[in-house]
């Protein structure tokens, strides 16, 4: 696990890092924080401060990364070096799938991912509500998951997000283990056909792993079960947030819909080739 030093200064170079390029980084916090070994960050130090730093952050059979420099000693090669590492784990694990993190205001990661020859895929928003007259709603019920609904919550994973079985078990298996996460099913008729999970920190609220089972959705439950998740955040005092892909259009207009906006967002690119290191 990484030591209260080393997550200090992760942190004191993101702020850094932020302040200077006016953006925000994703750096998988609950992950960075919760880290059973360090096999995944890669470090650089001169004199005893932190100059550049880069994770992985597994998911599945997928691994996203996403590192920083601090800004006056950029352009010396140093996250070069720490992709390189990264990447070589990478393959050494057998991850099936690299995505690559930018903010998307940052022209200069964009370049450089580009010249590195990795593709745009997708982009991610983070979303904040921001304030609408929710009203109560009926029509379903919301309890605490248990061990007997992972087979359920497995299934909607893989119909409504399109993951393999396997990448479902181990992101299911790993929630789990994070004290943080309340993770809620949802009951219509005492059957259930969705789940919600809400992670809170520091003042957030965070809803993750929303989804609906295909056969049931077009109904208004998801927007239903939404008004009463956010309503409920919002009034114990929580600051109500989330993230969703610009290609799942249904579920952006969704959230706008129930009053969240888009604060800030995240480019994805995906790297073809772990044999490719040797380029950097």
């Amino acid at each position: 696990m990484l030591t209260q030093k080393q997550l200090e200064d992760i942190k004191q170079l993101q702020q850094e890092c932020e302040t200077h390029d006016h953006l925000q980084l994703k750096l998988n916090w609950d992950m960075l924080s919760n880290r059973e070994f360090n096999e995944f960050d890669f470090f650089h130090y001169e004199n005893d401060e932190l100059v550049a730093f880069l994770g992985l952050y597994p998911f599945g059979s997928t691994v996203e990364v996403c590192g920083m420099v601090k800004p006056i000693k950029r352009r010396k090669g140093h996250f070069s070096r720490l992709l390189q590492q990264g990447l070589a784990t990478a393959k050494y694990k057998h991850f099936k799938k690299i995505l690559l993190n930018a903010p998307a205001s940052s022209v200069e990661a964009k370049l450089f991912l580009t010249k590195l020859g990795a593709n745009y895929e997708f982009s991610e928003h983070q979303m904040e509500w921001k304030g609408k007259n929710l009203e109560e709603v009926d029509g379903f019920t919301l309890r605490k998951a248990n061990i007997e609904d992972l087979e359920m919550r497995i299934r909607l994973d893989i119909e409504a997000f399109g993951i393999t079985i396997e990448d479902a078990q181990e992101m299911e298996n790993r929630i789990v283990g994070d004290s943080d996460n309340a993770i809620f099913m949802i009951d219509v008729h005492e059957e259930p056909v969705g789940k919600i999970r809400v992670k809170k920190e520091n003042g957030e609220a965070w809803i993750y792993g929303f989804s609906i089972l295909p056969t049931q959705q077009g109904q208004g439950i998801g927007r239903k079960v939404l008004q009463r998740v956010v309503k409920e955040q919002s009034e114990a005092g929580h600051s109500v947030h989330l993230e969703v892909e610009t290609t799942n259009a249904h579920a952006l207009g969704l959230y706008q819909s129930v009053g969240f906006i888009v604060t800030h967002a995240q480019d994805y690119y995906f790297y073809p080739s772990l044999s490719s290191t040797s380029k950097l």
